[in-house]
């Protein structure tokens, strides 16, 4: 894509099209349709039935009011304390949008551009290539343009790592691109963290502060915060994930991915999201009247930058004919109408945002279970009575396709058999450290005669090795709802001494993308060898 045909783009809209704000209030003023809360409740509690959720909030504005905000079910299952509009969530990947609107406002003081180049502000920054370290704008961070493939550099923040956002930094330059800069779409959070991180150099103070101090306190998101401990200790009206296994639910902590930063961080409830809805379909205005960002940096923000292959039963459920990425958020047609939207996931929690802006309607969902088309199916039916479509059970079509999907996945989950087993070297032979150019290092230890592995700076990652084959292993994780089972083949050199190692998923189809093992190139460091 050429920027410069881009921005050239952007700037033209914005002169020959009435603002973004009186466009929506013509709109608005203009349909007679609007939300019925009567079957957006009965939409979600259909949703909680059929896909086994335990705690679920949801959020609607339209034309400028809070039509809905409102909590369901429990926030744990064994406490069962109840989920209300005020129950905080991590919204993980939601939190983009708020990553770029604050790179917005940097914009509206002039205090940078959009084309600047990240060096510029993080003259330590580094891609693989010489060329894309210097070439590289807040723009592209924003957009999932910059080369790298999808997740990849997770590990350094997924999940729950020991990293500084410096170690972070000097990681990606490690980091080999899998297409050319610019080419396509690969979502990668590591570059929103990069754009935190200018955020905090030019404002002279942290993402985490600029977002509570410069944007929640403008807002009006009294609750939220840009990170789980920053929760405030007598507030504990927060939600615990769920993962479903065998059958049965289980409780799963983990700190809302504090260690995304300004890709995935924020917590914040539904009674708070509403006025950020509100805010992205007024312009830039909040509800309290003030200018949070200007309309010309929302046109920039939703203005696709990249664009994405349509999908085909996309086309089918909504007559999806094209789809991109602005700047933090994601953007595509409904039914002939612009929505623009984002999705979050941690381990056991998933959160929804979807405007429509010629309709000036916005929803914002939150749950404690992972089970993401749970809320989709219910934001189709929100849209269904604004936009006046045929009657349909869009939850129900959205439960059966998720049922089908989830039993074909796990079908072809697990190692997969061998008619041929070919014996491994003494399982001695394998100890050591392995270390990847910008994970660091992962140790392989014999004990009991078991192999264990151990990656250092994440203290989820700790397993065992099965043997499957010659010298490849299946790695084990000690817990066992991470779904992240791996293969791990160790290379030898011509005297049977290990030299390095590589990984692959077990079930792809089940483990979560952002566990990105085949990225690392595991060398082996020199053993010692005790006396």
């Amino acid at each position: 894509m050429n920027l410069h045909s881009v921005i050239g783009a952007g700037f033209a809209l914005l002169l020959t099209l009435p603002s973004v704000a009186s466009e929506a209030a013509s709109s608005a003023a203009n349909t007679s349709t609007s939300v019925n809360v009567h079957d957006v409740d009965a939409a979600v509690h259909q949703a909680m039935t059929r896909f086994n959720i335990p705690g679920l909030a949801i959020a609607v504005v339209e034309k400028g009011k809070v039509v809905l905000a409102k909590g369901y079910g429990v926030r744990h299952i064994k406490t069962a304390e109840p989920v209300d509009k005020h129950t905080l969530f991590g919204i993980a990947s939601n939190t983009k949008a708020f990553t770029s609107a604050a790179l917005a406002m940097l914009v509206d003081e002039g205090k940078i551009n959009w084309d600047d180049k990240v060096i510029t502000h993080l003259p330590e920054f580094r891609m693989f290539d010489a060329y894309v370290t210097g070439e590289m704008t807040i723009r592209d961070l924003l957009s999932h343009r910059s080369g790298l493939g999808l997740g990849a550099g997770d590990l350094m923040i997924w999940p729950d790592t020991n990293k500084t956002t410096q170690q972070l930094i000097a990681g990606i330059a490690k980091l080999k691109p899998s297409s050319s800069f610019r080419s396509e779409y690969a979502y990668n959070n590591l570059m929103f963290v990069v754009a935190g991180e200018v955020v905090a150099r030019v404002s002279g103070i942290s993402w985490q502060d600029f977002v509570e101090q410069r944007m929640f306190t403008k807002l009006g998101m009294d609750d939220s915060k840009a990170g789980f401990s920053r929760i405030r200790a007598e507030n504990r009206n927060w939600a615990t994930g769920h993962i479903p296994m065998d059958g049965e639910l289980n409780p799963f902590f983990v700190d809302y991915l504090e260690d995304f930063r300004g890709a995935g961080a924020i917590a914040s409830n539904v009674d708070d999201m509403s006025q950020w809805l509100l805010t992205q379909l007024n312009a830039g205005k909040t509800p309290r009247g003030q200018q949070l960002f200007s309309a010309q940096q929302q046109l920039q923000m939703w203005l696709p930058h990249i664009m994405r292959e349509p999908e085909e039963e996309s086309f089918l459920t909504h007559r999806q004919q094209f789809r991109g990425y602005g700047l933090g958020w994601a953007i595509e047609d409904y039914f002939g109408y612009k929505k623009l939207g984002h999705g979050g996931g941690i381990l056991g929690m998933v959160s929804q945002v979807a405007l429509l802006p010629e309709k000036q309607l916005g929803v914002v969902l939150l749950s404690n279970q992972q089970a993401y088309p749970a809320l989709t199916g219910i934001i189709d039916e929100v849209f269904e009575d604004a936009l006046g479509l045929p009657d349909e059970d869009r939850v129900e079509v959205a439960a059966k396709s998720y049922e089908q999907e989830r039993a074909g996945n796990y079908a072809s989950a697990g190692i997969k058999p061998l008619t041929t087993v070919q014996a491994s070297l003494p399982l001695k032979s394998y100890i050591g450290t392995l270390t990847s150019p910008w994970y660091g290092d992962v140790t392989v230890e014999h004990s009991n005669g078991q192999l264990t592995i151990d990656f250092t700076h994440t203290d989820l990652l700790k397993g065992k090795l099965e043997h499957y084959t010659g010298n490849t292993f299946v790695v084990r994780w000690n817990e066992r709802l991470l779904e992240a089972d791996a293969y791990i083949q160790f290379h030898l050199d011509n005297f049977q001494h290990v030299v390095g190692a590589s990984m692959e998923f077990v079930s792809p189809d089940v483990t979560d993308f952002s566990f990105d093992f085949h990225d690392l190139e595991l060398t082996a460091l020199p053993r010692v060898e005790s006396e």
